[in-house]
């Protein structure tokens, strides 16, 4: 039946965006896998292709980005963050050090998949530095339990927290503010700079308290930069089954104002309508 008013809702020269939004943000992940197969079946034509040819701008990434299995979206998001002019090295950071050893090891196969070429070559070419090691380290080491040397070109720094398991590094942290009587966060902003610095500070960030950290980051990105499309639609779709519950609540903790308040204030149209469906919850804020 979704599949159905989909076809309906796709139809002619103005779609239903209202119909897209209520039945895409209202339904899991898994189920809209199976909307996307019944759709293929009933029409066949394929949802993602009609959603690209249909909509635009902000909305159809925010749509289309609905339709992508986890691994295959985080892949989606890192090859665009790396291709053409330029790389988008906040993307990198955000995905690579707040995701799972199990979500990178799908992630790569994903990646590989989808587009034919090897994440870590792709990071290998695009990046550099430090930056580059830490990220490279980040992709091909398990986060759980990894047993391979690292070159000597990389820091023990890289080291530790490239290859520990968060349970692991946060007891590292807590002796590294005992021994030294600094945070680490601030022992990173003083030893280093750019964008290694920023990578290093998110997985501290993340092994602390992974939804406080992509509460900044909304923020920032609401906030700092004149609401950064990108990071916002990323984020919510990434975390929206795993644990945007929490971030949204580390949010309001946080800066006073619930993110339902402030994605209505910033956002507009099916767009907003949107972001404002897979957010949710912090109506009483609106």
């Amino acid at each position: 039946m979704d599949a159905q008013m989909l076809g309906g809702a796709l139809q002619g020269f103005d779609c239903d965006k209202d119909m897209l939004i209520d039945i895409l943000t209202q339904r899991s992940n898994a189920q809209r896998l199976m909307i996307a197969e019944a759709y293929q079946s009933m029409y066949g034509q394929d949802l993602i292709a009609n959603l690209k040819e249909q909509l635009s701008s902000h909305f159809r990434d925010v749509m289309v980005g609905l339709m992508y299995p986890p691994p295959s979206y985080d892949a989606h998001e890192l090859w665009h963050a790396m291709k053409g002019a330029g790389t988008d090295e906040n993307c990198l950071i955000d995905i690579l050090a707040s995701r799972t050893n199990a979500e990178i090891f799908q992630m790569r196969e994903a990646y590989c998949l989808q587009y034919s070429t090897n994440l870590q070559e792709d990071i290998y070419s695009d990046t550099s530095g430090h930056f580059r090691d830490t990220l490279m380290n980040l992709v091909q080491v398990l986060w759980e339990a990894c047993q391979q040397k690292t070159g000597e070109h990389k820091t023990m720094l890289q080291m530790i927290l490239c290859n520990k398991s968060y349970q692991q590094l946060w007891l590292v942290f807590q002796q590294f503010q005992s021994i030294s009587g600094q945070d680490l966060v601030d022992a990173i902003n003083d030893c280093y700079d750019g964008f290694f610095q920023q990578l290093l500070v998110a997985i501290v960030l993340c092994v602390r308290d992974k939804p406080a950290y992509f509460a900044y980051r909304l923020y920032s990105a609401i906030h700092d930069f004149g609401f950064h499309n990108k990071t916002v639609i990323r984020i919510l779709i990434a975390r929206s089954e795993i644990d945007l519950l929490t971030i949204r609540k580390r949010y309001k903790e946080r800066y006073g104002k619930s993110l339902f308040h402030d994605i209505k204030n910033f956002a507009s149209g099916h767009y907003k309508k949107a972001l404002l469906a897979i957010c949710a919850g912090d109506m009483e804020d609106c």
